[in-house]
């Protein structure tokens, strides 16, 4: 003889599995907002430990002068224009007066100090 479940408790099941979905789409997106804010403070660290020295810990050039050139104002309007291959190339290959970080960042860290470069202008 089958098993009879009450009404009432099969949809309970029918609104218990509606909320399951929705708090999947509710979580989903919060994850990725989260990973793209995650990507920026990651960068920031990244950049006051290895940057700010220089470069100031805004980005705006007001750091150290201790390999001759100016600093670059990373908040400028001449930085932001720049494409994000010409910057990665500039932090992986280094510039006149900066150190390359080649060997000492990941791509990903890089894309990180990138991503947080980017929100300087915001």
């Amino acid at each position: 003889m089958p098993m009879m479940i009450p009404p009432a408790r099969r949809r309970f099941g029918r609104w218990w599995h509606l909320s399951l979905v929705i708090a999947a789409g509710v979580w989903t997106a919060a994850a990725a907002e989260q990973s793209h804010t995650t990507q920026e403070e990651q960068g920031k660290r990244i950049f006051q430990r290895y940057c700010a020295g220089c470069h100031g810990r805004e980005g705006t050039g007001e750091g150290y002068r201790l390999l001759g050139a100016d600093p670059a104002n990373l908040t400028s309007r001449q930085t932001q224009e720049k494409s994000d291959e010409d910057l990665l190339e500039s932090i992986h290959e280094g510039q006149q007066g900066m150190p390359a970080w080649k060997d000492r960042l990941s791509n990903e860290d890089r894309r990180r100090v990138l991503a947080y470069i980017r929100s300087l202008a915001q």
